[in-house]
């Protein structure tokens, strides 16, 4: 029976990734920040793990507790809306060490099983902002496009050992918890300088239109640790799709 680790799970993209994996029989080891017992079905074939990818105590603890993996889905993220100029800096370290050096240190605790194995799939979450990089989420896009190329660098360094490297990456969920986090900060980080272009970004991201949804990133992720090809990049959601198609027609 195959097992899941997935960070970030609580909710958004990484509660349903969990609820999709346990129904097609896998066993999922849901990691959370805070530990939520009401969100996925009572079973043996699912644990609940805390986890705090900023801490190496917490991040050595869950691994500890997970067990032998086969996929790892690095998911846990902060989202963020703000000019750049208006951010501290304070606060840029703050996404990265989620979105950036987070991932990092979760691969980085389970690569040793995996290469023991000679078998293993690493999932990361990044985001459709590498694909066509939108304004106002200079330093969240910054966080994922490093996830980017970390994600594209070590698929062919961990290759050696029948390690597969993936990386989904979503559209703009307008559902999810992450948005509205992001949503959040918006206030603290748009001075008045950039009141009237910020209103028409938001207004024209939450137009009615094909926006990604929880169930589209959690059937990637599913492509994504079944795939034995050598893609690396997998767009979830109908408008991340069409970014992707539109930036690899202007490249070719």
């Amino acid at each position: 029976m195959n097992t899941i680790l997935i960070t970030g799970a609580s909710s958004g993209y990484g509660l349903e990734t969990a609820r999709h994996f346990h129904a097609k029989g896998w066993t999922v080891v849901a990691a959370m920040r805070t530990p939520r017992e009401d969100v996925l079905p009572k079973s043996d074939r699912i644990r609940i793990v805390p986890l705090d990818v900023t801490d190496a105590d917490s991040i050595k603890a869950a691994v500890e507790a997970a067990g032998p993996i086969d996929v790892l889905v690095n998911n846990a993220g902060i989202g963020m809306f703000g000019a750049f100029e208006a951010t501290p800096i304070d606060t840029a370290r703050e996404i990265f060490e989620t979105n950036t050096f987070g991932v990092m240190a979760m691969t980085q605790a389970v690569i040793p099983q995996f290469r023991d194995r000679r078998a293993g799939t690493l999932i990361n979450v990044t985001s459709s902002t590498v694909l066509a990089p939108m304004p106002l989420v200079a330093i969240y896009t910054a966080s994922k496009t490093a996830i980017d190329g970390f994600t594209g660098s070590l698929a062919h360094e961990l290759n050696h050992f029948g390690i597969r490297v993936k990386m989904v990456q979503p559209g703009y969920g307008p559902t999810t918890a992450f948005s509205r986090n992001a949503g959040s900060l918006v206030e603290r980080f748009i001075p008045e300088a950039y009141a009237d272009y910020a209103n028409g970004i938001f207004a024209m991201m939450t137009q009615p239109g094909a926006h990604t949804l929880p169930a589209d990133v959690a059937e990637i992720v599913w492509q994504a640790a079944h795939d034995k090809s050598d893609t690396i990049s997998f767009p979830a959601g109908p408008d991340a799709v069409a970014l992707s198609h539109a930036k690899a027609a202007l490249a070719a």
